[in-house]
């Protein structure tokens, strides 16, 4: 795992921070006897991996209550991303039915679908449903419900009697985090309830996670590895999350 590549300065400085709650860079500075530039690098690259958030002119905790905003979220680990996207879109042939939720991983993911050809998509994100539009031999259902004005998604009671009313082949599924032990985490319930719907009505579940979520903190329960029946990561996991997946006979998909 990345975490593990981390130097003895960076892990200390993850739990000042985690302690304190924010913390300076110029007193980050004056403990470790550097540059400010390296602290700044430091920070960078931690903010990156999630383990804190990158401010100007200080870091703070990841509140494990509330995801990053959507237009940072669409910048992070784009190339990782891209990975996963493109090892996805090979799993998935031409005339299927899929659904798709919200997430900047799936909105890749739809990009990288636009090659098929006669997908039937249904999605609840509004992002998602304006890419694959354009797609003429595509045909595009959007979910009914609440739009939420941060990232286009659409969520709700409506959302989820929609959704029931299908069974498609395959669900793509993004997701903020997961926990050692296979748990899978996000941030809002109301998402959470979309996403779990997706699971139980689609023949195939394909989750899609890049490095960063494994060890990310979040707060609301979506369900356990053992649903999906194939996880596509950039990174190999940790020996317990390893565990999980051969336990449970999901596919484990590294995209290079």
């Amino acid at each position: 795992m990345i975490n593990e590549d981390l130097n003895s300065r960076q892990h200390s400085i993850v739990r000042w921070v985690e302690a304190e709650g924010s913390v300076k860079v110029e007193d980050m500075v004056a403990r470790y006897g550097v540059t400010v530039q390296t602290i700044r690098r430091d920070l960078t690259l931690l903010d990156k991996l999630q383990k804190l958030r990158r401010l100007h002119g200080a870091a703070k905790t990841i509140n494990s209550t509330e995801n990053v905003a959507y237009g940072d979220r669409k910048i992070m680990n784009h190339s990782e991303k891209l990975a996963i996207a493109t090892t996805i879109a090979r799993h998935i042939p031409d005339n299927a039915s899929v659904f798709i939720n919200i997430g900047t991983t799936t909105e890749t993911i739809a990009q990288a679908l636009m090659q098929h050809k006669g997908l039937q998509i249904i999605t609840n994100s509004l992002h998602v449903a304006s890419i694959m539009s354009q797609k003429q031999d595509f045909r595009v259902i959007v979910t009914s419900g609440e739009v939420r004005a941060t990232d286009g998604g659409i969520v709700g009671e409506a959302t989820l009697d929609f959704i029931e009313q299908f069974k498609l082949d395959y669900g793509i599924i993004g997701i903020s985090s997961i926990d050692e032990d296979g748990t899978l985490l996000d941030f809002d319930y109301r998402e959470v309830r979309v996403a779990k719907s997706i699971i139980e009505h689609s023949r195939k579940v394909f989750l899609a996670a890049d490095h960063s979520k494994f060890d990310r903190k979040a707060m609301v329960r979506l369900g356990n590895l053992a649903d999906a029946d194939m996880l596509f990561t950039d990174l190999v996991p940790s020996d317990n999350i390893v565990s999980v997946l051969n336990e449970h006979d999901v596919v484990l998909q590294v995209c290079r």
